[in-house]
């Protein structure tokens, strides 16, 4: 428990006006974006350097004080619910891009920076960061989860892009890591160790990160098939071709009727794949897209060569089906399944998420990043009526269990954090135990983001 001595020294490393134990504080800290229960914690102290917070977790670690790092609070899984209640780290305030260099196709930013304002400096030299996971994210944060989002087919996860990191350990140690060159194989790749850690290692106060330069060209298509099956067993044949789209997403047809309700558009309500190719020529473009037409030739309506402002309503409304969910059923709570597939057995899942859905009697939405086997399904209950929460929580738990016999993973970019524990062990087997080691090493007293990934 924190102590009126221990509020003392925080204030006097952070000022009294970037510590807060009031009510609204607490309570807009206790929550993200998932179905999981709220936990407050007991102060809320915004830093502004790295020193800063190698103080604080000197105090907290000598005290054995629990410690959540705070970034966007949009994360799906309880990543950082201060289940322990203790102390929360809210980085919003360290947000600087420190430099860029275009020449390098490098920039470095501190870790409370959202990536939708990196990408507006970085935009004036052709640049751009690739991973967008739909929310306004910081880049701290998608370096503990490790967020992919749309583009991840073609340009990868926000790990792939990490080429340094700054880190404060539970000692205060500030440590860094990684160098400025894309490639090396000097020694253990320890930033790997910190990315996708959610918190529970160290806090990410720095990152240096690759960068992509902005396409000349793109074009996009829209296909759509007569059944859930045809459409699932579409993506492994594309991605099968040699096809590398920047974007190859997946939508039910209960999801496109949706967004075409909300956001005015006009696809055909059916299973549907929305693909994306990025390049510096048209021809090369048309090249995959004829090879599109060719292996989607059967498919119920086929659209290519979209332009701008459509791609972009297009890309909008995909963006926004978790908030559209919510605005279309407002006394609705939902669980959003994150489970990802080799893509031969894409079509099995997609299936047998559809089945679990109508075998546990509950409404829900399938949609995902279908390129790289990944499947979200949003499965809604009502809070309090019934045994609605419990059906979901058993159908969510199916569809994770059959994607690990399937050969996947129980979380393609959602992380661990608080729901998806349950699942570790078996998809880890043996080496779960490697985990805890390495989380005992480093952080032996348990401060770090504690309840979380173990």
């Amino acid at each position: 428990m924190l102590e009126a001595e221990d509020l003392d020294r925080l204030r006097a490393i952070v000022g009294p006006e970037r510590l807060s134990t009031g009510e609204s504080e607490l309570e807009l800290h206790s929550r993200d974006e998932s179905h999981h229960p709220p936990s407050r914690p007991e102060a809320v102290v915004w830093p502004r350097s790295a020193e800063e917070i190698s103080a604080i977790l000197k105090l907290a670690n000598s005290r054995k004080i629990p410690v959540t790092p705070w970034a966007g609070g949009t994360s799906l899984e309880g990543n950082p619910i201060p289940v322990r209640g203790g102390l929360v780290l809210d980085m919003r305030l360290m947000d600087r891009v420190l430099w860029i260099r275009p020449e390098d196709l490098q920039v470095r930013v501190e870790a409370g920076l959202d990536f939708v304002r990196l990408n507006e400096r970085l935009e004036r030299y052709g640049l751009f960061f690739p991973p967008d996971p739909g929310a306004v994210a910081t880049i701290g944060g998608m370096v503990a989860n490790d967020a992919k989002g749309i583009r991840a087919m073609k340009y990868g996860s926000t790990g792939d892009h990490v080429l340094g990191l700054e880190v404060v350990l539970p000692t205060g140690e500030i440590v860094e890591l990684g160098s400025r060159a894309w490639r090396s194989s000097s020694g253990y790749d320890l930033k790997r160790l910190f990315i996708g850690s959610e918190g529970t290692l160290a806090v990410i106060t720095e990152v240096t990160l690759g960068l992509s330069g902005l396409p000349a060209e793109f074009l996009a298509a829209v296909v759509s098939f007569a059944s859930l099956a045809e459409a699932a067993r579409a993506v492994a044949e594309l991605v099968g071709a040699g096809l590398v789209p920047a974007a190859l997403e997946f939508m039910d047809e209960e999801t496109v009727a949706l967004i075409n309700k909300f956001n005015k558009l006009g696809l055909p309500e059916r299973p549907t794949l929305f693909l994306e190719f990025q390049g510096s020529s048209r021809a090369a473009l048309e090249d995959d897209l004829q090879l599109v037409r060719q292996i989607c030739a059967g498919a119920h309506r086929l659209e290519t060569g979209l332009g701008r402002e459509e791609r972009d309503r297009l890309w909008e409304a995909r963006h926004l089906i978790h908030d559209t969910i919510r605005k279309a059923f407002p006394k609705v709570a939902g669980i959003v399944v994150d489970v990802a597939v080799p893509l031969s057995r894409y079509p099995e899942l997609v299936e047998y998420a559809k089945w679990a859905l109508q075998e546990h009697g509950l409404k829900g939405y399938l949609f995902g990043h279908a390129g790289l086997g990944g499947l979200h399904a949003e499965l809604l209950y009502h809070p309090g009526e019934g045994d609605e929460l419990d059906r979901a929580e058993a159908a969510n738990a199916a569809i994770v269990h059959r994607a690990l016999e399937l050969g996947g993973t129980a979380t393609g970019e959602h992380g661990v954090g608080l729901g998806k524990r349950r699942f570790m062990e078996r998809e880890h087997g043996p080496s779960l135990e490697l985990m805890r080691k390495i989380k005992a090493l480093l952080d032996p007293n348990g401060i770090m983001n504690p309840g979380k990934v173990l």
